[in-house]
């Protein structure tokens, strides 16, 4: 029988790396992660794992930490959110150079300044070109899965980058909500034990880390981690086949949401997916032939998914929870770029919405559903849902 169990999403995750079990956890508090890390720190006291906890004096020592504990062959695991994952940014983009294959839960939070608590996803559009896989979670279950899940591509002998999974500040992470938990072994047996393909402790192989790497080698280096994300993207429909024969739950790079016969449709990811829902079944009453994208999989970009879901559609409407300032919002100029040249290219509009954790409100999501409908969306400009005068 299915675990069903009520928890926040913090609690949720919390409880999918305790199943992992990994070797190494370093991590440093911050609002909206903290209670991720304080749950297994409860763990790990409570002796229900054998990870060594590392508290550490920032999130800058965090990334280092777990930098060095992957490269020395231990699954490692951290979590942070914005501006602790602004401060580890040096690191996080060594820890993908080095295919060093550690999984980070991210708890989405607005970058300062001003300063500022809540929900965005400003920390994850500051990373989106690391080299890390980013996924994208909008409810408990989800993250919950998704953790389980990037263990498994983080650490294919193909891939070996590290992995985010993206769950929404506060809305998500500390919310309470019901979802399915797996059995501990089920877990276990899933992710299987890590035998670390280039470990630095290995003395009769011994390799080198944190070398100097000009011109003369630099580039290739990064044309193999462009390698790697291909083997991900290669991949990923497995261990999503994988997943969903021991749990049940579909999964694949995108959440398709009644498109298939979609004149118009909304593309967002994360938290606010689940008030899309609500109000695409509403409008589906009013007799408008409205759906859903929800990507999954932020990184690598599903380019040739997004573009089978929407060619043909009247119009595609982008939400982003996020500002690229002086250009095009993030996911936007994806989309945009994905259906550059798709046969029948729907309008496009792209919509800034949520800021700082700001409400996003049913109502908002029809204004901007009333745009596609009435065929009032501009190509290059950039409009905002729930801003005030």
């Amino acid at each position: 029988m299915p675990n069903r169990v009520s928890l926040t999403g913090a609690a949720a995750v919390s409880q999918a790396m305790r199943q992992i079990n990994p070797d190494v956890v370093a991590a440093y508090p911050i609002t909206p992660q903290t209670p991720v890390v304080e749950y297994y720190a409860q763990y790990v006291a409570d002796g229900l794992v054998d990870t060594c906890m590392i508290p550490v004096e920032s999130e800058h020592s965090a990334m280092s930490a777990v930098v060095g504990s992957a490269a020395a062959g231990a699954r490692t695991m951290t979590a942070t959110a914005a501006n602790g994952l602004a401060l580890m940014v040096e690191i996080v983009y060594i820890a993908a150079s080095y295919r060093l294959p550690i999984v980070m839960p991210i708890v989405n939070r607005a970058l300062s300044g001003p300063i500022n608590i809540h929900c965005d996803h400003s920390d994850a559009m500051l990373v989106r070109d690391s080299g890390w896989i980013q996924l994208m979670a909008e409810d408990h279950q989800e993250a919950y899965d998704m953790t389980i899940m990037a263990t498994k591509i983080a650490e294919h002998e193909d891939v070996l980058l590290p992995v985010m999974v993206n769950f929404d500040g506060f809305i998500t992470s500390h919310g309470v909500d019901v979802f399915e938990m797996l059995d501990d072994e089920v877990v276990k047996e899933f992710v299987g034990e890590w035998v670390p393909k280039y470990p630095l402790l290995n003395t009769e192989k011994p390799i080198t880390h944190g070398s100097l790497d000009l011109f003369d080698w630099y580039f290739e280096h990064h044309r193999q981690q462009e390698e790697a994300m291909e083997q991900a993207y290669k991949n990923l429909p497995a261990v999503f086949e994988a997943f969903e024969k021991l749990s049940g739950r579909n999964y694949d790079f995108l959440d398709l949401y009644k498109t298939e016969d979609a004149d118009h449709v909304m593309i967002v990811m994360n938290s606010t997916a689940s008030t899309a829902k609500f109000v695409i079944d509403e409008l589906r009453e009013q007799g408008l032939k409205v759906g859903l994208v929800k990507p999954r999989v932020f990184t690598p970009f599903p380019k040739k998914e997004l573009k089978a879901a929407l060619d043909g559609k009247q119009s595609v409407v982008v939400l982003d929870r996020a500002m690229s300032f002086g250009k095009e919002a993030p996911l936007y100029s994806l989309v945009k770029s994905a259906l550059y040249d798709a046969v029948s290219r729907p309008q496009l509009g792209s919509f800034v919405y949520g800021l700082g954790g700001r409400d996003t409100t049913p109502e908002q999501l029809k204004e901007a559903f009333s745009y596609a409908v009435e065929g009032k969306l501009s190509l290059d400009k950039q409009l905002y849902l729930g801003l005030r005068d």
